[in-house]
């Protein structure tokens, strides 16, 4: 008899403790879900992005850590060469160091910024509407450096893949292996110093400029959410302002990030600016493949924000048709 007792207070208990254990699971998985559609929608948003403009970007890199003069025509001869001399897809050489490091830096900027635009939300009594304009600003840049800051070695190994022959470097890890060798594990963060700061306005500027065109539009259309082409146009003008902005800084991070391979040995932001100058001007040396960025950048920034928004859109409404059909 007491162990029947015994056996309906155990039943008791446990039917009082599953509701909250069940309560406290889906309360977790509340929390959880937004940060994992923001983490898997940025990673995307960067793979499509990035992809569609690695020949040019590729190019672009090539001419910043060159002295030679960049124009439309030299970039288009140097795209024709290396073509006729590697193949189609050699456009494309460093695009897998590309992506293993813009998948999770996309990913953890976008993710990044959803949760700052949160807390700043709460913190200045916007929370769920658009942020003000300051708000709006910092939470760009901070998703920015926070990504920038927990990727970096990748950006460092994927500008040397760019720039050197596939017979130098057979892999990514073997770019890794050789630099830590020869080099020492501090060159993987040699040009840190200006990609942070270069980060700060490009993210910001980019972030704010999307978010706040966006906001216009909603004001002014009265639809909450724009068409294809109008995100795409948004994000092209984000891209335009924030590479502008931050241009002359990633001229020095890429010289740094490459000193190893080129023959130069640039120490620091203003010695490496002072150089460039020195040799070949400023607006030739520090804006030295600016144009194509005008054409690149806006392409890969208007995908990047679109297929974003497209991709948290989605799966908020293939949540929504799951717990309907429950």
């Amino acid at each position: 008899m007491g162990s029947g007792v015994q056996e309906q207070r155990a039943s008791l208990t446990q039917g009082e403790v599953l509701p909250l254990a069940s309560s406290s699971q889906s309360e977790g998985l509340k929390h959880t879900r937004p940060v994992l559609n923001s983490l898997f929608s940025g990673a995307l948003a960067g793979a499509l992005a990035k992809t569609a403009v690695a020949p040019l970007d590729r190019t672009k890199i090539i001419f910043q850590v060159s002295s030679a003069r960049f124009s439309a025509k030299e970039a288009y001869r140097l795209i024709y060469r290396t073509y006729l001399k590697d193949g189609f897809f050699s456009l494309w050489r460093g695009n897998s160091a590309t992506m293993v490091r813009v998948i999770p830096y996309a990913a953890i900027q976008f993710c990044a910024h959803e949760q700052y635009k949160r807390l700043l939300g709460g913190y200045y009594g916007f929370q769920g509407k658009a942020l003000p304009p300051f708000p709006r600003l910092l939470a760009g840049s901070m998703a920015g450096t926070t990504a920038a800051m927990l990727t970096y070695p990748l950006d460092m190994v994927r500008a040397r893949m760019a720039v050197t022959p596939k017979e130098m470097y057979s892999n990514i890890l073997h770019v890794f292996v050789r630099i830590s060798r020869e080099e020492g594990l501090k060159t993987l963060y040699r040009g840190f110093n200006p990609t942070m700061l270069g980060v700060i306005p490009y993210a910001g500027i980019s972030f704010f400029t999307y978010e706040t065109l966006k906001k216009l539009h909603a004001e002014r259309s009265e639809r909450p959410h724009p068409y294809l082409y109008e995100r795409l146009a948004f994000g092209a003008c984000a891209g335009l302002l924030g590479q502008s902005a931050s241009y002359p800084l990633d001229v020095v991070r890429r010289r740094m990030q490459t000193a190893g391979v080129t023959g130069h040995t640039y120490g620091t932001i203003f010695g490496t600016m002072k150089e460039i100058v020195s040799e070949e001007g400023v607006i030739r040396g520090l804006y030295k493949g600016l144009s194509m960025n005008w054409v690149k950048g806006p392409i890969a920034v208007g995908i990047s924000f679109t297929t974003f928004d497209l991709t948290q859109i989605l799966l908020r409404k293939l949540h929504q048709m799951g717990h309907t059909t429950r």
